[in-house]
């Protein structure tokens, strides 16, 4: 079973994520109005890089009020939101593209994934503190 204190921090995660989802629904909606729907893979790929620098700072100081340097904490943090990336624009593709699914709908789901996927490792890996040593 979840215990508070971590459904209280995946809330605030997913309340800070809405400021890099808002980035890159906006990517989406620019290259789908310029370009059309072939290019809102690639608007969502590029939106979801420009909010993962937003997300970063947000999580470091909001969501988990981090102690480590930002040269660990960032570097992981974009390891998990690499793989993220990698998810985004995987799932994009082939909703998008392979399955013919509306842009929009691919969009959501995509984020719903890529949000449990960023949280758990986010928790995990790349804000997780060092257990405190014995004296």
């Amino acid at each position: 079973m979840l215990s508070k204190p971590v459904v209280q921090q995946f809330l605030r995660f997913a309340a800070v994520g809405l400021s890099g989802t808002a980035v890159q629904y906006t990517c989406v909606g620019i290259a789908l109005y310029m370009f059309g729907k072939p290019a809102t893979v690639a608007g969502s790929a590029i939106g979801y890089i420009l909010g993962s620098v937003v997300n970063y700072i947000l999580n470091y100081f909001l969501t988990f009020s981090s102690g480590k340097s930002h040269m660990e904490a960032a570097s992981k943090y974009f390891a998990v939101l690499g793989v993220g990336w990698c998810l985004n624009f995987g799932l994009m593709w082939t909703f998008v593209q392979y399955l013919n699914w509306h842009p929009w709908l691919g969009q959501v789901i995509t984020t719903g994934i890529g949000l449990c996927w960023n949280f758990t490792g986010s928790r995990l890996w790349a804000f997780k503190e060092a257990p405190a040593k014995p004296e």
